[in-house]
Order: structure tokens, then sequence, then C-alpha cells
């Protein structure tokens, strides 16, 4: 694996180095030694599914708060999404920014997404698929959002949103949760 830092502070891609054989290929997306190493959550508490039948479709911005914060890294496994972190940590120097980065099922790349950071994606084709390893276990009372269309984040969505869930679209805006 190759980590590579993006703007935010503590985001990271986090290549892939696949071998390939006649079979085709086999590649490690989580080592606990290696995570480590780059002084990221090497905790690994459920790993989620999600499948997206429509292009267009906004899942996020999502997060948790402590005690069950949660470190996240997601993997497009189907298709190809539009996947966006936002820093909600008001010690980090990124602190209010946000990052985008296209994920797709070839591409053998994910995502590493801290505690303290809200996570979505907009699927870019039909039938997406994605991978999520978590550091901490599901809690529906510390399940945070922020709308994905909050004009202080200025997220510039490649796709008119097809689907939105009600729950999403009924996050609260960043200056109410951050001031």
């Amino acid at each position: 694996m190759r980590f590579v830092e993006t703007d935010l502070a503590g985001v990271y891609l986090v290549e892939l180095t696949p071998h390939l054989d006649e079979r085709g290929s086999f590649a490690r997306l989580f080592c606990q030694r290696e995570f480590a190493d780059h002084g990221l959550s090497a905790v690994l508490a459920q790993v989620n599914l999600s499948y997206t039948t429509r292009q267009g479709t906004v899942r996020g911005l999502h997060y948790q708060v402590p005690p069950y914060a949660e470190a996240k890294l997601v993997r497009c496994i189907a298709g190809a999404i539009y996947d966006v972190v936002v820093d909600l940590r008001p010690a980090s120097p990124t602190y209010l920014q946000h990052v985008a980065l296209r994920l797709a099922a070839a591409d053998d790349r994910a995502v590493y997404v801290p505690e303290g950071c809200a996570h979505g994606f907009q699927t870019l084709t039909n039938g997406a698929g994605v991978l999520y390893a978590m550091s901490t276990f599901y809690a529906p009372e510390c399940a945070r959002g922020v709308r994905y269309d909050d004009p202080a984040l200025g997220i510039a969505w490649p796709l008119p949103a097809s689907v939105v869930s009600e729950r999403d679209r009924s996050w609260p805006l960043l200056t109410t949760v951050h001031p």
C-alpha cells in the first residue's frame, strides 16, 4: 500500500499495490501495522457495504461524535463515485475545508477518513458499490451529518443530485453546528 496525503489534514488516498498473475490480481486493502506506522487508526470494528442503483445519488455527509467517533476506510468496489470528506475538527489546520476524490472499482484506491470528518459521495455510475471499514461500531445516538448542498461548503458535485434520502436532506447547515 502507498499512503498519499491529500489537501485535508489526516485524510489519505490509499493506493493499493496489486500482485498480478494469470489469475488476475490480489491486493491488501488494510494492514494494521502499515496503518499504525502512518499514525492512522488501526482498529477495525465493522465493515459495511452500500449498493446504489441510480447514477447521481448522494449519500452523506455523515459522521459520528464521541464516544463513537469513527475513522473510515472507503473503497469503491463497483462502478464509480465522487467521494467527499469534510474536516469538522476545530483544532485542525484544514477545519471546514473539504477534499473530493474520484474513486472507481478499477482504480485500486481507497480513501482514509479520520475521526471528526464528515464523509459522503455521489454515484457517477448506475450500480455503484462502496465498502466501508469502520474503526468503531455504529451508534445511532452519536450519528450526525451536515447537508450535502450546504453553501458554506461549496462542494461542486459533478452531477445533479438524482436521489437524496430525507435524512440527508434534513441535516443542519454548518453554521448551526459549527458556528
